[in-house]
């Protein structure tokens, strides 16, 4: 009885189907991947991180959507990570050939029906995770998005932080006048002027310290100087970007190519 129970075993075994030990294996393994992963900020590092074994548990590919749904999902939860600012390019959806364009001024990446993606730069390391996570049925896509994500290059401020940097200014400016008062208090003490300079008048002190207050003041005033220049470079540059991907004139980087069906990929 013992000998014919064993021989069903390993028939089962050799017609390669799951046993259920196998199936608790992938169970645990599954489980040990949604532990040491945050599918919610999954990005290229996971990606890069995660064994041929990891992405097997955790993906199950029966269950993956492709064609027109999966290239919305892309879609929206691409313009969604554009409008948070955790991708910079411009987004754009082909329905003839049907396909996903994303391209910046460093790179690109198309992403077809069958979610296969092709391109290069960074902007193809961020969209990867993208059509991942979107070829799950778990994976929840934001339903409002924003058709333009990205801003005008004239609509971008000059950079943020200015009630910060005008509060620096008023503690800078106190600071400055502090040192001057104490300075002009050490002079007149040793004029002898508005009855200063008697007995008890520390004109030392009085110098150390107004040198001190203006010493502080003018750090205070340069670390302004110096925000307001970084945030202008920043702005100028982000502007620069927003014109190379063509949102003054509409035309793409020429590194981007056209969108064609000559693959053979179509939905």
């Amino acid at each position: 009885m013992s000998d014919s129970s064993d021989e069903q075993v390993r028939a089962g075994q050799d017609d390669g189907s799951p046993t259920e030990t196998d199936s608790e294996d992938v169970e645990a393994l599954r489980e040990q991947v949604e532990e040491k992963y945050d599918f919610d900020d999954f990005g290229p590092a996971d990606m890069a991180e995660m064994t041929a074994e990891e992405w097997d548990a955790a993906f199950d590919e029966d269950s993956w959507i492709t064609g027109g749904e999966l290239l919305s999902r892309v879609e929206r939860d691409l313009r969604s990570r554009v409008a948070n600012r955790d991708v910079f390019a411009r987004i754009e959806r082909s329905e003839n050939p049907p396909r996903v364009l994303a391209y910046s001024d460093e790179g690109y990446a198309i992403v077809y029906p069958d979610g296969s993606v092709e391109g290069e730069g960074t902007v193809l390391r961020d969209v990867k995770p993208t059509v991942a996570l979107c070829s799950m049925e778990s994976y929840e896509v934001p339903e409002t998005v924003p058709e333009n994500p990205l801003p005008e290059p004239e609509a971008v401020p000059q950079g943020g932080g200015e009630l910060g940097n005008r509060m620096l200014q008023v503690i800078a400016g106190v600071q400055l006048l502090a040192g001057l008062a104490m300075l002009a208090g050490a002079v007149f003490a040793l004029l002898g002027a508005f009855g200063l300079g008697g007995p008890g008048t520390n004109i030392e002190f009085l110098v150390v310290g107004g040198l001190a207050f203006i010493g502080v003041s003018l750090v205070l005033f340069f670390t302004v100087a110096n925000a307001r220049l970084s945030d202008k470079f920043r702005a100028e540059e982000y502007r620069d970007r927003l014109r190379a991907i063509g949102l003054e004139d509409g035309e793409r980087p020429d590194f981007v190519p056209e969108l064609t069906d000559e693959d053979g990929r179509g939905e």
